[in-house]
């Protein structure tokens, strides 16, 4: 039989698998939309597409989620992200801002990034002309609005197994799934993550190169009130370190250390690294106690760039269409603009063309180019110059964040930027 994949390959399914398949009879699940992944972007991506009138099929390989952790209710989440203007203006328009539960959520009024010297470089949301700069969300919370409001979504419809094969022709796509069911659908979308399966079966190269650093991520009280300010030290020896504001005063840890510094950060108690954190914010936050000690999470970093982010039939959105280093806080954002860029050209495809239409997929990939690469440019290059000690460069990234701190023209360029805005 011929193979009518195009651009994307498949696994074959054995003759004893299609047999059995057939003798039971399992479902042949049909949608506008399939949807591969759960996290939150892949939960409003499916809100979107489902607000605009499309059938959807969100994929969930368990519908047991981060928003059911162990901690418990009252445990802050170690992970969290700073949502900007797109991200939020998107949650609020598939009515899920509004559901966070807002005693948990943050605001953040200013940033203050210092060098290995003096050399500063602050914005405030006044100087913006916003209410705010970004808003710090748990995990946690963001998905558990999400599930909620996937339960009130008449257009999606919640499939639970693991994709085994896909395939994609010229009229639509489809996945076999473990269980013998099948999805069909005009559009697939790989929200997968940044190992995306998706990616792999459509044979989307990818360049992957490792920071040799880890991120450690935790909880602290502070002994001065933060008054949502973000804080955030670049060290060649010691990585990048941010203090995201909380609700009171609580600061949430990102520390993209080193990986040698890393596995010493992982061997000491969260009190040693409160203590090591307490030297370096001293003067604005004051000693640092851990808020949870048993929760403190490290994961690898790494810049993921592939090749394309569409094959026939296929859209990538979110980690699985890139990763970032987390020293800007956008990773997650990113992935929101993906989301809002792929419902806005599938809206505007056309009464001709269906979800899938290749022309329409043109379009996306096009409309998400420069905000990807600006963004892959601008934190790979400042972890690169951060991250290195030739004295030369160390003297010229200082006099950098001094010179653009003084240039409000390019200051408010960059905080646009950091918004979200054109």
């Amino acid at each position: 039989m011929q193979n009518l994949s195009i651009g994307c390959r498949y696994n074959v399914v054995s003759l004893k698998q299609v047999f059995l398949f057939s003798r039971i009879g399992f479902m042949h699940i049909q949608s506008d939309i399939c949807i591969i992944g759960d996290g939150a972007i892949g939960k409003v991506a499916a809100l979107g597409f489902a607000q605009a009138g499309l059938k959807v099929s969100l994929l969930s390989p368990s519908r047991v989620g981060a928003s059911v952790a162990a901690a418990g209710p009252q445990a802050w989440d170690a992970r969290v992200y700073a949502v900007n203007h797109v991200a939020r203006n998107l949650l609020s328009g598939v009515k899920v801002w509004e559901a966070l539960d807002a005693s948990r959520v943050a605001a953040v009024d200013a940033m203050v990034v210092k060098g290995d010297t003096a050399s500063v470089l602050a914005f405030d949301a006044y100087g913006a002309r916003v209410g705010a700069l970004a808003w710090i969300v748990e995990d946690r919370n963001l998905n558990q609005a999400l599930d909620a409001a996937l339960k009130f979504a008449s257009n999606v419809r919640m499939v639970n197994g693991r994709a085994l094969s896909m395939q994609a022709n010229e009229t639509a796509a489809s996945v076999q799934l473990d269980n013998g069911d099948t999805l069909s659908a005009e559009l697939l979308v790989g929200a997968d993550g940044g190992q995306s399966w998706v990616r792999t079966q459509c044979e989307i190269d990818f360049d992957y190169r490792p920071y040799g650093q880890r991120a450690i991520v935790s909880n602290f009280s502070c002994e001065k009130p933060h008054r949502g300010v973000a804080h955030q030290w670049f060290s060649p020896s010691e990585g990048i370190i941010a203090l995201l504001p909380l609700p009171g005063n609580q600061v949430s840890l990102v520390w993209s250390a080193p990986d040698a510094l890393a596995d010493i950060l992982s061997q000491e108690s969260l009190t040693q690294l409160a203590a090591r954190l307490s030297i370096l914010a001293a003067e604005p936050l004051g000693s640092l106690v851990p808020l949870q000690p048993e929760m403190v999470r490290s994961f690898p970093l790494a810049l993921i760039r592939p090749h394309a982010i569409t094959a026939p039939r296929v859209a990538l959105i979110g980690d699985a269409a890139h990763v970032v280093h987390p020293l800007a806080g956008h990773g997650m954002n990113l992935g929101f603009a993906d989301v809002a860029g792929l419902i806005k050209t599938v809206i505007e495809r056309g009464a001709d063309h269906d979800c899938g239409d290749a022309r329409m997929l043109s379009r996306y990939a096009r409309s998400r180019k420069e905000d990807i690469l600006l963004m892959q440019l601008a934190t790979d290059g400042l972890a690169r110059l951060f991250g290195t000690e030739f004295e030369p460069l160390r003297i010229a990234r200082n006099l950098g964040l001094n010179l653009v701190n003084r240039l409000p023209v390019l200051k408010r360029r960059l905080i646009g930027h950091a918004l979200g805005k054109p």
